[in-house]
């Protein structure tokens, strides 16, 4: 397998790990989000005037408005996964941000110029697809069966943007020479790969990729090995950093602004993760929030834990959700987690035709 990414902060270079592994369940295009943005399209559905997308009235049915609001956002998942970025210029609001998978906020203009990186990185797909096409190489299973059997790597692509992860089920001489095709593609592009982002490691030994980390592995108490998503180590770290920057014990903030904030930046992270084997990350994360904000207002109003038990505790014994001025903390723990399931050709991808 192979994750190249031209890096952000330099646009001339991009890293690569590659594993190597015989395994199907890789991550595909369709099961990431990538972007959570204001739509421009949505914000002028619901207002008449105002300023920054802020509704001020509208009369539009319900109905006509959830349909325009969907339409808007199949066409911002088209734009996404074809990287058209005349198209997401046109979609997302100027003032639009959003949180990325490490818990960072980014704007528009961060994300249109992954989009751009990733649109020149197009041209390796339709290298490394090319097998894949109608009448390729690879492009059956039966295909597929018989160059493992006289020796011949298979490979797949899946990319997103400017990050990018290829399949290789092969030796790793095999996976070596695809990175030496890899380079020959980049560099009439004007990208180059970073050495020291270039890895290459077995499925098993595991791989980070858009925050999550995969890693084949055997099933405890079993004998069978599966692929399995967690949630990598770097967007933890981050989004306790910005849990701790906004409760801080000083910190002179209205409670109830900060609870929203967290609230939004918590949602947004766990609905992104909640695909991964991640239930036990997410009742860890919930208890470092409640704490943290447990311990601010015990600074911030000078209570001891008879008083922190007075606001928290029902007549009952059972202990209510944290909630400031009608703002009630978001519990992690609450976020189903459904779990990612193979569905093959039941996913579009513009290699094959409708």
């Amino acid at each position: 397998m192979q994750v190249i990414k031209p890096s952000a902060s330099h646009p001339g270079a991009a890293d690569v790990a590659v594993v190597t592994d015989g395994s199907r369940n890789g991550p595909r295009p369709d099961d990431r989000v990538h972007l959570s943005s204001v739509l421009n399209e949505s914000a002028q559905s619901r207002t008449q005037g105002g300023v920054g997308g802020l509704p001020q009235q509208w009369e539009m049915p319900k109905d006509d408005h959830t349909e325009s609001l969907r339409a808007a956002e199949r066409r911002l998942q088209a734009a996404q996964l074809n990287s058209d970025v005349d198209a997401l210029t046109e979609l997302i609001d100027d003032a639009g941000q959003f949180i990325g998978p490490d818990g960072n906020l980014y704007s528009k203009r961060d994300d249109l110029r992954a989009h751009e990186v990733g649109h020149q990185v197009s041209a390796l797909d339709e290298r490394l697809q090319e097998p894949w096409k109608d009448g390729g190489t690879m492009g059956t299973a039966a295909r597929r069966v018989r160059r493992r059997a006289k020796g011949l790597p298979n490979w797949k692509i899946s990319r997103y943007a400017d990050d990018l992860v290829v399949l290789v089920h092969g030796s790793r001489a095999d996976v070596e020479d695809l990175q030496h095709e890899v380079t020959e593609v980049l560099e009439p592009l004007g990208l180059r790969l970073s050495p020291a982002k270039t890895r290459i490691v077995h499925m098993s030994e595991a791989f980070d990729f858009l925050g999550f980390r995969i890693q084949w592995k055997r099933k405890r108490g079993t004998d069978k090995w599966y692929v399995y998503t967690f949630i990598a180590d770097r967007p933890i770290r981050s989004l306790k950093d910005r849990i701790r920057a906004l409760t801080r014990r000083k910190s002179q903030q209205n409670p109830k602004a900060v609870l929203a904030r967290l609230n939004l930046i918590m949602h947004g992270w766990a609905n992104y993760f909640r695909h991964a084997v991640c239930k036990h990350t997410l009742s860890n994360l919930a208890n470092f929030v409640w704490w943290r904000v447990v311990k601010w207002m015990q600074t911030l109003h000078r209570w001891r834990w008879k008083d922190v038990r007075r606001w928290l505790r029902t007549p009952d014994g059972s202990w209510k959700p944290i909630s400031v001025d009608g703002a009630e903390l978001f519990d992690m723990a609450a976020v189903p987690v459904t779990r990612y399931r193979y569905r093959g050709n039941k996913i579009p991808n513009p290699w094959v035709p409708a």
